[in-house]
């Protein structure tokens, strides 16, 4: 097995060391220690775009991903495993707290009601990314939290730009998701299968 400890690296990293053992090194088994949940995220469907059955567990805040090519024995849970995932992955890009322009105060309200809508669009919706005055969205006192909150809850993964909650002074209030960085960002717009700006 080759394993790889990319704790304490943020994405691309982790994916680039796979990448790497996988086309350079031909790894068919892999096993790859994470610290974050998006890179833990982002390596499990790097894997499995190379046909890798994965499985990840959970230890001490660090996560063990790994991963084994065709011909290796399959994984006990690699057929949930393809289960969860076999949707299309839609990362929708949220950089303002309304919708539109023309009038601030019905911007708001289509803002909520997309947000509470987004529910309907089932497995498919993979991540949402919240960034400058999106940011907002995210916060104590927030109209669209609790409908966040539902989301996360379901699987929705949720990142929250840190560099925008800090311009804005709201790190402290940052009530869901993830706090992130660019670096994440892009490599989540890579690896979804649909991008979505609003």
């Amino acid at each position: 097995m080759k394993e790889i400890d990319a704790r304490g690296l943020a994405c691309p990293a982790p994916v680039l060391m796979a990448k790497t053992a996988i086309e350079n090194e031909k790894a068919q088994y892999l096993k790859i220690i994470v610290d974050n949940k998006a890179s833990k995220e982002n390596v499990s469907i790097f894997l499995e775009s190379k046909k890798f059955d994965v499985s990840v567990q959970e230890k001490d805040g660090d996560f063990y991903i790994t991963g084994k090519g065709k011909g290796v024995e399959s994984l006990p849970d690699a057929q949930e495993k393809k289960t969860e995932t076999s949707s299309k992955k839609i990362l929708i890009m949220i950089p303002t707290d309304r919708m539109g322009y023309g009038d601030d105060e019905l911007g708001i309200k289509l803002m909520l009601s997309f947000i509470k809508t987004l529910k309907e669009m089932g497995p498919d919706l993979w991540r949402l990314v919240f960034v400058n005055n999106g940011v907002k969205l995210c916060i104590t006192g927030s109209p669209a939290l609790d409908d966040i909150k539902e989301l996360h809850k379901k699987g929705v993964s949720i990142l929250v730009c840190g560099t925008c909650l800090t311009h804005f002074n709201l790190l402290e209030k940052k009530e869901t998701g993830e706090t992130t960085n660019m670096l994440d960002i892009v490599t989540s717009m890579q690896v979804a299968d649909q991008v979505v700006n609003i």
